[in-house]
Formats: structure tokens, C-alpha cells, sequence
């Protein structure tokens, strides 16, 4: 895919850190003039410099991808800027808002899904617009296991990737006829934390879930992304794809199953793997 978007235009939400930056890298890699969005001014200007250094295009749009106003800033800021919007990337998220549902209130409920919903309208709304007007663009939203499964303690996070993926399957259909494809990503079980702050242990005992064997890391998605933005991918709308290392499939995990890892030809220590 080496310069497969070359001269394109993207905006990455949430792309400060996690996924969201290394997709940002990835599709500026390919020839794309990257909006740089988070929340957090220091880390998309970090990602913005990194994307400048090697020779890319990148502006730096720090803000709120659930506020209307800011929104609107972003996407005209990128159109002035670089003269067209063909690609928007949400990746713009909460994550570990653990509560379980009796412990639930309002605030914990709007602000998940404020965030991690509602940004994925006014992103997608405010950018179609541009798009219907040259016939063309690509939407991608970043879902999760828990649209389909569910994670304890995790009613509204869950509620609102469940939102994102009806969300995609029902922009498809609408703005399909104008030439926008709309897809999403449903990552797994993803280490996104800093170096360091989670142990080879923990990562391998989380990896013990996981049908190939260890936790994905942001890199393992970038490409996933990339290429449903790209042309090879111009009959595909109103999908998820999961990049998952096979989690979903499973009916039950490596642990609890009735024919283990320990039952596997030549694999019987896998599940002991570090």
C-alpha cells in the first residue's frame, strides 16, 4: 500500500495517542495530509512534530470531538488548509469507565456516551457535508467487542459501541448513493497504555485469552484502517471489520474450555507462554 492515499485528506479524532495515533502515522505514511485531533493539546501536537519529521503533512487541531462548535472548527480549519476532506477516522474515545450498572448515574452515562457517540455524529455530519459536494469520502468509526458480546461493568461504554456499529450500517445506506463508504474497526483486546505501566505478566495472562496467543498493539490496526480508506477498498461500506487475534470467534476461553490448549498437538504449553 506505499503512497496508496497520496494527495488525501484526513482527520483523525482522538489521534493524541492509543490507536488513534498510530493510525494518524500510518495513513500520513501513505501520502496523507493528516488533521491531527485530541483532547489533549501536547500529546496531538507530539504526534502532529513526529508526523512533520518524517517528511508528512500534518496540522495540529486540538480539542473536543463531542462539541458541536469545536467540531466545526476542525473540519473547516482542514478544508482551508489543505483544500478538501476525504477521509474521517474516529478514534476519539473513553475507555475504563468501569461501574457496574447499580452503581450507575446520569453523569457517568451522558459523559460516556457524549464522548464516545455523540462525537461520532457531529465528526461524521460535519464532514459528509464537505463530501457530498465532491462525490466522494470515507468515514471509519472505531467499535469494540462489547457492541456485540458485552464487558462486565461496562453497560454504557458497550451501549455506545452497539450505537457506533447501528451508526455505521445506517449512514452507509444514506450517504452511499453520494459516493461515501462508512465503515468501522472493532479492535480486541488492545494495549494502549505507556510503556511500562502493565507487566509482561499481565499482558501475558491477558494474551492467554486471545486465539493467536498474545494482547494487539496499536500497530496492529493502523493497516486495517489504511486500507479501508483507501481505493482498494471502494466496494466496502456498512461493514465492521475486527482485528481481534480471533477473540470474538471463541465460544469460550483458552481457560474454561472443554478441549484447552493443553489437549494441542505440540502447543501444550502454549497457555503457559510469557
Amino acid at each position: 500500500m506505499s503512497r496508496s492515499l497520496e494527495g488525501k485528506v484526513a482527520v483523525v479524532t482522538g489521534a493524541g495517542g492509543g490507536i488513534g495515533s498510530s493510525v494518524a502515522k500510518r495513513l500520513a505514511e501513505l501520502g496523507c495530509r493528516v488533521t491531527v485531533n485530541d483532547l489533549d493539546e501536547a500529546k496531538a501536537k507530539s504526534v502532529t512534530e513526529h508526523i512533520t519529521r518524517e517528511g508528512g503533512q500534518a496540522r495540529l487541531a486540538a480539542g473536543d470531538a463531542s462539541d458541536a462548535a469545536t467540531v466545526a472548527q476542525i473540519m473547516d480549519g482542514t478544508v482551508d488548509t489543505f483544500g478538501g476532506l476525504d477521509i474521517v477516522v474516529n478514534t476519539a474515545g473513553l475507555i475504563g469507565q468501569v461501574r457496574h450498572f447499580l452503581d450507575a448515574d446520569e453523569e457517568w452515562w451522558d459523559r460516556v456516551l457524549r464522548v464516545n457517540l455523540r462525537s461520532v455524529f457531529l465528526c461524521s455530519h460535519a464532514a459528509a457535508k464537505y463530501m457530498v459536494a465532491q462525490g466522494s469520502g470515507v468515514i471509519i468509526s472505531t467499535s469494540s467487542g462489547g457492541a456485540t458480546r458485552a464487558h462486565r461493568g461496562e453497560v454504557a461504554y458497550d451501549a455506545s459501541k452497539g450505537g457506533i456499529e447501528a451508526m455505521t450500517r445506517a449512514m452507509a445506506l444514506d450517504l452511499g448513493p453520494y459516493g461515501i463508504r462508512v465503515n468501522a474497526v472493532s479492535p480486541g483486546s488492545i494495549n494502549v497504555a505507556p510503556p511500562g505501566a502493565v507487566s509482561e505478566e499481565q499482558l501475558a495472562e491477558r494474551g492467554m485469552t486471545v486465539p493467536l496467543g498474545r494482547v494487539g498493539v496499536p500497530d496492529d490496526l493502523a493497516a486495517t484502517y489504511a486500507f479501508l480508506a483507501s481505493d482498494e477498498a471502494r466496494y466496502i461500506t456498512g461493514v465492521v471489520v475486527p482485528v481481534d487475534g480471533g477473540m470474538i470467534v471463541q465460544q469460550r476461553s483458552p481457560q474454561v474450555d472443554i478441549f484447552g490448549h493443553d489437549q494441542f498437538p505440540r502447543l501444550g504449553r502454549l497457555s503457559r507462554r510469557t
